[in-house]
């Protein structure tokens, strides 16, 4: 019911925006990994809100409760059930839209889908609910640190403002220090500014996060219709919000030609490497042991502290007042999602590798 991802390191998550809590279950993690807490509640403070003046200002310290599938600090490889409780819901700030639909909200889609929608901060569909995937997501992380593997993503555009697209030229830890997640501390301000600038306007704006994963071993993924880049695409594409993903060098390929896009093979040490990475890291849907990069990008909030004209559920013309809680730019939140949800790719991944070569069974 489009509620899980994943097929060997598999994820489900539950619960809606205003609900008591939400959740996740993860299966697949294997058996005897020592999960660390902190490292989960550190990867949910990322991604909480209320934690900087351009966020929104719901106070929801994300804090979780691992009920299942750990004993003494080790994963069983049985299924982790994780809860997060939600404890600043309001949600009377959403009754003066019970029967109206937000523009470029999931509000008519799901009520014509299922003849009923949860109102109340957008229910199922409210990016909330990524709450459960980080939590999920960092699980995968932990994994994928024992085989030497890390993800960074950072905030590489906001609204016109854009980073140097070669991402070799920034030490990407800096990012984390600045709170719009810019490893450039001088466009970072400018990125503030001009997110401050929208939400005093009462307006919102968006914003691309670029996402670089490295030391994943060459043969990750699987032929035609299971290409690693495409479950990328897909992880990404199923965030709120998210309107476009490319990985290497993307759209921008199209400018060059054969000669200039190609990424050349060399012997380096008795290691297959290449001297250019335009393919992003993957080659026939296949990693090839290089960096895989991709960039997502996030459309500005559809909130808006602004009267907006609309229609209710019969179809009569309405004005929908901006009330509540919300984001004036959701990408510096979005960092934590998107390494959440390329953590659980890699992983998967993995273990579908290792059941693809005898060698390795």
């Amino acid at each position: 019911m489009g509620n899980s991802f994943g097929k060997l390191f598999r994820i489900t998550t539950f619960g809606e925006s205003h609900g008591k809590a939400l959740g996740a279950i993860v299966e697949g993690c294997p058996a005897g990994l020592t999960l660390d807490e902190d490292k989960i509640r550190l990867e949910m403070q990322r991604r909480k809100p209320g934690q900087s003046k351009i966020t929104t200002q719901r106070k929801e310290e994300d804090e979780f409760e691992i009920l299942s599938g750990v004993f003494e600090g080790k994963t069983t490889g049985t299924p982790i059930g994780i809860v997060i409780q939600n404890s600043d819901q309001k949600s009377k700030d959403y009754s003066h839209i019970a029967d109206k639909f937000r523009p470029s909200h999931a509000d008519y889609t799901y009520f014509e889908k299922y003849g009923i929608r949860d109102y109340r901060g957008g229910g199922r569909s409210s990016a909330r609910e990524t709450a459960a995937r980080v939590a999920g997501g960092s699980i995968a992380k932990q994994f994928l640190d024992t085989k030497g593997i890390s993800i960074q993503a950072f905030v590489s555009q906001v609204g016109e403002l854009t980073l140097d697209p070669d991402y070799s030229k920034f030490n990407l830890e800096v990012a984390e220090e600045n709170i719009v997640r810019c490893p450039d501390p001088e466009l970072a301000e400018r990125m503030i500014s001009l997110i401050d600038t929208v939400r005093l306007d009462r307006d919102t704006i968006g914003g691309v996060v670029t996402c670089v994963i490295k030391n994943t071993p060459p043969g990750l993924g699987e032929p035609v219709f299971d290409r690693l880049h495409a479950e990328l695409g897909k992880a990404m594409l199923s965030i709120n919000a998210v309107k476009g993903f490319e990985y290497g060098s993307g759209f921008d390929g199209v400018k060059m030609r054969g000669s200039e896009h190609n990424d050349t093979f060399v012997n380096e040490g008795g290691k297959v490497q290449t001297l250019t990475n335009h393919s992003g890291g993957i080659q026939g849907g296949i990693s090839n042991g290089a960096d895989i990069y991709f960039r997502v990008a996030f459309k500005p909030v559809a909130t808006i502290m602004q009267d907006q004209e609309s229609l209710n559920e019969a179809g009569e013309a309405v004005t929908v007042s901006g009330k509540g809680r919300h984001d004036p730019c959701v990408v510096p939140r979005a960092v934590p999602i998107v390494e959440a949800m390329a953590a659980l790719v890699i992983a998967d991944y993995l273990l579908l590798a290792k059941s693809n070569k005898l060698a390795d069974i």
